[in-house]
């Protein structure tokens, strides 16, 4: 098993943190204070933090003709779960910065991805393989 990443976030209130991560995407939550919100973010943790001002929005970088939001994070799922969570996602009417697709179709790597912001404007990628062992895939 891989060791579980920390990572802090900031956000511009707890409550739309809350929403977001703890009822649309169902992560447990663990410790909290006035100020932040530990996650079980799919066995990572996350942190969010409430700060007065957001950083400045993502940049953009081109993949595949789409704009990545630069920087995001994520996490890769299993087929099932992707599906679920692209269906959920759309439920809640939040609006894709990249709809479900197949990324790099028929080539090393093919992956499904997708990408949203959180209600305070991070970007999110999450990802699926036919066959986890094409993480790395480089040929």
């Amino acid at each position: 098993m891989a060791q579980p990443f920390h990572l802090a976030i900031p956000v511009s209130n707890l409550a739309n943190a809350e929403a977001f991560y703890g009822e649309l995407l169902g992560c447990e939550k663990g410790r909290s204070d006035s100020q932040w919100i530990d996650w079980n973010f799919f066995g990572h943790q996350l942190v969010t933090h409430c700060v007065e001002k957001m950083p400045s929005p993502p940049s953009h970088n081109g993949v595949d003709s789409h704009a990545v939001p630069v920087p995001h994070f994520g996490v890769v799922l299993d087929m099932p779960q992707w599906l679920a969570l692209a269906d959920k996602v759309s439920a809640a009417d939040i609006e894709f910065v990249i709809e479900p697709y197949i990324r790099f179709k028929d080539q090393p790597g093919e992956q499904a991805t997708m990408f949203f912001m959180d209600y305070c404007g991070n970007a999110l990628e999450f990802k699926a393989f036919a066959s986890i062992e094409q993480l790395f895939a480089t040929d």
